[in-house]
């Protein structure tokens, strides 16, 4: 497996940012993105993991970068629940490796893409033992969430930024909104905006996300 891409900040870091790609990309797709929220957050660490390179079911079973296979597509997705929990895994020990190098868990955040965002959702809630600072959900949806079961207590205040394109087919909006609703009906501290865009990433959404962490990282004080 590849390591992950490592953006270091210039003087010592004191927060980071875990970023997950979407299907089929792989770790340098946001670099641009890291290397420019990087001049707004100049001590945060970038950290940009590689999905391993499987057959995707949905596209023809064709080998290409996933955190997980997609059996079908409606009416919700089904997912390979096994490989999920391996790219969850994954991220865990990254984590861990950043808490060991002696970053506050508070100032540990999660992002994640389309199907990143899926793995990013799932470990923060239901795999991450601890605290975090927070998640960045972008175009993505939770497979993993029961509408009928709770989050943990110590889950409950997590706060979660959820961006979305009204006009994307991939992950329809309503995908994104009911994870968002799910965790919003448990009393986290959740935040929904939409763009006028498809499955893409567009600069006024860059700018909203260094707005958010800067709300939770300029201070020095944990989210």
């Amino acid at each position: 497996m590849n390591d992950p891409l490592v953006l270091h900040p210039t003087p010592s870091a004191d927060a980071c940012v875990i970023w997950l790609h979407g299907l089929g990309a792989d770790r340098y797709d946001f670099l641009p993105v890291a290397e420019a929220l990087q001049e707004r957050l100049p001590s945060t660490r970038f950290v940009l993991p590689q999905a391993p390179t499987q057959a995707v079911t949905i596209n023809g079973g064709w080998a290409m970068p996933s955190w997980y296979d997609i059996l079908a597509m409606s009416p919700a997705r089904a997912i390979n629940r096994e490989q999920l929990e391996a790219s969850a895994q994954q991220l865990v020990e990254l984590i861990a490796a950043q808490c060991d190098s002696g970053l506050d868990p508070a100032r540990i955040f999660l992002a994640g893409f389309s199907q990143g965002g899926a793995v990013v959702l799932h470990t923060a809630f239901l795999r991450w033992p601890g605290r975090l600072g927070g998640v960045l959900a972008l175009s993505t949806y939770a497979p993993t969430f029961d509408g009928d079961s709770q989050l943990a207590e110590d889950k409950r205040g997590l706060p979660v930024l959820f961006l979305h394109g009204t006009l994307d087919e991939v992950v329809p909006p309503a995908l994104g909104r009911a994870a968002h609703d799910y965790l919003a009906a448990q009393s986290s501290e959740v935040r929904w905006r939409e763009y006028p865009m498809a499955h893409e990433v567009l600069p006024q959404e860059i700018r909203d996300i260094a707005d958010w962490l800067e709300e939770r990282l300029g201070s020095g004080q944990d989210a």
